[in-house]
């Protein structure tokens, strides 16, 4: 069915894009779920006619962070660029005739990539994905507008800290320090992140761990 409803999306006209958004608490599934819905949209629709943009290129770098004493708030709301994000989907949605490039985030590194991304001029839907798509603190509020949809991703919390954990593990930190991030950080977020449900268009809930 959410295949079926992200196929919808896709404008019948050439030339026109829309913008499914997907948000969130960390871990929540929303980069999975993206990834699925743009496999299964071009398997449908045809090769190149969707694409997946995550949020996530917008991290602040670490040396940013550092500079900006932010570095144990990585993931809040304002540990990233915000400006720049509203400023891509602008663009994605005014470009019809250019390829548009966008940043990516690699893991292992835990930095953001220039230019990691590209959405071909043809693509007429675009998925993108983020912890803060529906919030309304300065800036992140310009971004349900430029959305054609926003679908909440819902998990219960004990499965995304599971995940969390790992994903701090592979990530480096011990697990003491990743349990202290959670704590200090992620949960905090994740609450905030809740707030937002109510703006969004349809609530996604699942139950399962990966």
């Amino acid at each position: 069915m959410l295949v079926d409803d992200a196929v919808a999306l896709v404008p019948s006209i050439p030339g026109r894009r829309a913008l499914l958004g997907l948000t969130g608490a960390p871990a929540a599934g929303k980069s999975t779920l993206a990834r699925r819905l743009v496999n299964s949209v071009n398997e449908r629709v045809g090769p190149d006619s969707a694409a997946y943009v995550p949020m996530d290129g917008f991290h602040l770098s670490n040396a940013q962070l550092e500079r900006l004493g932010l570095r144990d708030r990585k993931g809040a709301p304002d540990t990233f660029d915000v400006d720049g994000y509203v400023h891509l989907l602008r663009r994605l949605r005014a470009e019809r005739e250019r390829a548009v490039y966008a940043p990516d985030f690699d893991r292992r590194l835990e930095e953001p990539v220039a230019a990691g991304l590209v959405v071909p001029a043809g693509v007429r839907l675009v998925v993108t994905e983020g912890n803060y798509l529906a919030d309304d603190g300065p800036g992140w509020d310009q971004v349900r507008d430029l959305l054609d949809e926003l679908w909440y991703v819902e998990v219960p919390r004990q499965i995304r800290e599971r995940r969390l954990l790992r994903r701090h593990l592979r990530g480096g930190r011990t697990e003491r320090e990743a349990r202290a991030f959670i704590a200090a950080s992620e949960r905090p977020n994740a609450r905030r992140i809740e707030r937002g449900r109510a703006h969004c268009t349809r609530v996604i809930v699942t139950g399962r761990d990966r």
